[in-house]
């Protein structure tokens, strides 16, 4: 669903330099206020869309006239340290400034890119996860709960998370480690992180500069020198890494770690076609855990339509979306004889789909009904996260 300020009437007549800056400052202001992860200022033929990516899902905020187009772009260039007369190149770089619930806010990243429209802006906004610290907390079903616990605490290891950007990973990542802190405090614990999103009580926490000289493969080769017992790589995103990853799961460590992928069946293949050996990948993967995040229901306005099903509605407190918030699917998936036996066999995708399959194992949509049925969230929501047509 689409939502709409309508302000674009009263922002058509006011040109002046202030009033870019009011208008910027209050659209940055209004994303922090309503949770927003990404604002898009995406230029067409005739105006300058503005967009809130809320819970998941980019609303359209504002509809500005092509005339502001340029100076909002500038002024976002300006907050954001990047030459406002390059405007034939990608730039990136990170926006400091202060508002009200700004103490909520850890970084704000800018990135803009030209367009036969002009250019395009988005600012990803990063948050203080508050409520969401510990493992109990996440809404894990009671199997994948019992299971991370034995996991966390393990001496040795890999622990892979999969799923798309934005799925939840690397807030389920660091209430894994609040747990191995929390019950083995003596352990050493240490992250590689690009950027650093969620502050550990605790851990030796690293940020990695993707342009600078400290990659994750030379950072992560110098800290097994480090005595760590725990490590956390933010995402293996190369051969490189996953080899030394795996390496260190085989030798004494235990290993947290993401994967882009969509099945947990994908990223243990994934990882053979990164050239890591069968028998690594069997003998140092403990669970494959794969997760989403699907839009709960707004509890102010959904509507009962059935026993136990509700619809969206929308309203003021949610933006007129009938969605509030978001909350974890999940499948998780240990390695076990057939599993291993399979893997050793290089089988496919589909084979290893079957044998889970035929083991009775519970998908991400199995997982998901649970909470249709609670009304927390929707079928068609579901489906649309778990790519169901």
């Amino acid at each position: 669903m689409s939502v709409s300020t309508h302000r674009e009437s009263s922002y058509g007549h006011h040109k002046g330099a202030q009033d870019v800056v009011a208008l910027v400052d209050d659209l940055l202001g209004k994303a922090v206020e309503f949770a927003a992860s990404d604002i898009h200022f995406e230029p067409t033929s005739s105006e300058l869309m503005v967009k809130f990516r809320l819970d998941g899902v980019l609303n359209t905020i504002e509809r500005l006239p092509k005339s502001l187009s340029d100076n909002v772009v500038a002024r976002l260039k300006v907050l954001g340290g990047l030459l406002t007369y390059r405007n034939d190149i990608p730039q990136e770089g990170r926006i400091q400034v202060s508002g009200p619930g700004d103490d909520d806010v850890i970084d704000r990243r800018i990135a803009v890119f030209p367009t036969i429209h002009g250019q395009r802006v988005v600012v990803r906004l990063l948050y203080k996860s508050r409520s969401l610290a510990e493992l109990n907390q996440l809404g894990f079903s009671g199997d994948i709960f019992a299971m991370l616990k034995g996991i966390a605490a393990k001496n040795q290891g890999v622990l892979l998370l999969t799923g798309p950007a934005g799925s939840g990973k690397s807030t389920t990542l660091a209430a894994v480690l609040r747990q191995i802190l929390k019950n083995w405090p003596g352990r050493s614990v240490v992250t590689l992180e690009d950027p650093v999103e969620i502050r550990i009580d605790g851990a030796t926490q690293v940020q990695i500069d993707p342009h600078g000289q400290m990659t994750f493969p030379t950072a992560l080769r110098s800290l097994l020198r480090q005595d760590p017992q725990v490590l956390m790589i933010g995402e293996i995103r190369d051969a490189e890494t996953a080899r030394i990853g795996i390496e260190a799961g085989l030798t004494g460590h235990l290993l947290l770690t993401t994967m882009h992928s969509g099945t947990p069946a994908g990223a243990l293949l994934r990882l053979l076609e990164m050239g890591i050996e069968p028998y690594q990948v069997t003998s140092s993967i403990s669970a494959v855990l794969n997760q989403r995040l699907v839009r709960r229901l707004c509890d102010n306005c959904k509507k009962r339509v059935a026993s136990e099903l509700f619809e969206p509605v929308g309203c003021d407190d949610c933006f007129g979306t009938g969605y509030k918030g978001r909350v974890l699917i999940a499948e998780m998936v240990q390695l076990d004889g057939q599993l291993r036996k399979a893997i050793l066999a290089k089988a496919d995708l589909e084979e290893l789909e079957s044998l889970l399959l035929s083991e009775g194992h519970m998908n991400i949509l199995v997982d998901g009904h649970r909470l249709v049925g609670d009304g927390i969230t929707t079928q068609d929501e579901l489906n649309k996260v778990c790519g169901i047509a």
